[in-house]
């Protein structure tokens, strides 16, 4: 069987609409694999609600050493109010540049692991098991990679690449992501009687103020920055003329290793008082690999070859599917490599090189042979 190359399977993907909410990931998982199970992997799905699935697909080596895993999601955001110049689901190519919702974030990286796992299946096999993860519901909390995480579908691994949009740049992790609601409650009146009722806009208003001048404890990490809070949303009231009884806000903390996630929900409810609820919206957590890791190395040393310069220490602003995936398959060193555009991430007219396509497809098999002990 002809292997499909990695823009034909970028594009293919970029055409299933998957966005988030509702998911609707199936067809994407269905597609792959399908893929996957001719070219001799065993390819297991799982969903963790109606047709939102997500699979492991692995190709069996000869022993001797821990899998290698590559990992991404296939479920993208929604669309948003600006109109698109192109069709957002039509995966046109133009001026070397796939377009489509999902081309960079990150069917484009799926699409290339998915194309190097192919080859990889086709030739000689290595020491090492190699290991597949697509999963749905990334954007909203790294819902299925959570729960292949709970229903324990992960192996144990020794090196885990994430597919995220990174111009193929190998970073070495990701700061983490504590989303919090924070509702307010009080009581309903006549807004020409506002002593009768017990307004919850102000408490709420009151809470915000203090997040605007709270800063946490404790020195930026060297790549990944300092933790972080920000407002996003605020919301209250029925009417003009009524004491509103109920008013909602939400807060977006993204954190560095050492900032432990309970331990800020406790800080915070205690500066924001009985009069907060502060609920979790998305807990997801920090994940960052030391550069001196001998993995990372021979990694630095294959792209020093590929693009003549040894790469520099990176960390990325966003979280992936590594929150969960890294810790249910035994904390092994993990990078973040993969050919979409960070900057192109959620953004009208989304787009993806197609050259980087498939240079990540060559990138993964590489690091997979010489994982495998089949290069040096």
């Amino acid at each position: 069987m002809a292997i499909p190359s990695a823009v034909q399977i970028a594009r293919d993907l970029v055409r299933m609409e998957t966005i988030n909410p509702p998911g609707n990931e199936r067809e994407c998982t269905d597609y792959l694999g399908a893929l996957l199970e001719d070219a001799g992997f065993a390819v297991a799905c799982h969903d963790y609600a109606e047709r939102r699935t997500s699979l492991v697909a692995v190709l069996l080596g000869n022993g001797g050493r821990a899998p290698i895993c590559f990992g991404g999601h296939v479920d993208v955001v929604p669309l948003g109010d600006a109109p698109w110049s192109v069709p957002p689901f039509a995966a046109e190519i133009g001026d070397g540049k796939l377009y489509g919702r999902g081309s960079s974030d990150m069917k484009g990286g799926v699409a290339a692991s998915i194309h190097a796992g192919l080859v990889l299946a086709g030739e000689r096999r290595g020491a090492a098991d190699i290991v597949l993860v697509v999963v749905a519901g990334e954007e909203t909390g790294c819902d299925g990679s959570k729960y292949l995480a709970g229903i324990g579908a992960l192996p144990k691994a020794g090196a885990i690449v994430i597919a995220e949009p990174t111009s193929n740049y190998p970073y070495l992790g990701h700061r983490g992501a504590l989303w919090l609601e924070g509702i307010a409650r009080g009581k309903t009146a006549h807004g020409s009687m506002p002593e009768l009722g017990d307004n919850a806009i102000y408490k709420a208003a009151r809470a915000v103020a203090k997040l605007e001048g709270f800063a946490f404890d404790g020195r930026p990490d060297a790549l990944l920055g300092a933790t972080t809070l920000n407002v996003g949303t605020f919301a209250g009231g029925i009417n003009i003329n009524s004491v509103p009884d109920l008013a909602r806000f939400t807060v977006d903390i993204r954190t560095i290793p050492g900032h432990d996630h309970g331990e800020i929900l406790r800080i915070l409810g205690t500066l924001l008082g009985d009069e907060i609820a502060l609920n979790p919206v998305v807990d997801v957590g920090p994940v960052l690999t030391s550069a001196s890791d001998p993995w990372v190395r021979e990694i630095y040393e294959h792209m020093h070859k590929l693009r003549g310069e040894t790469p520099e220490p990176r960390g990325a602003p966003y979280f992936t599917d590594a929150s969960a995936l890294t810790p249910a398959c035994g904390s092994p060193p993990t990078l973040i490599l993969g050919p979409g555009e960070m900057a192109q991430a959620h953004q009208t007219d989304e787009f993806c090189h197609v050259d980087r396509i498939e240079e990540a497809a060559e990138i993964y098999a590489a690091i997979a042979r010489r994982w495998g002990g089949l290069m040096q």
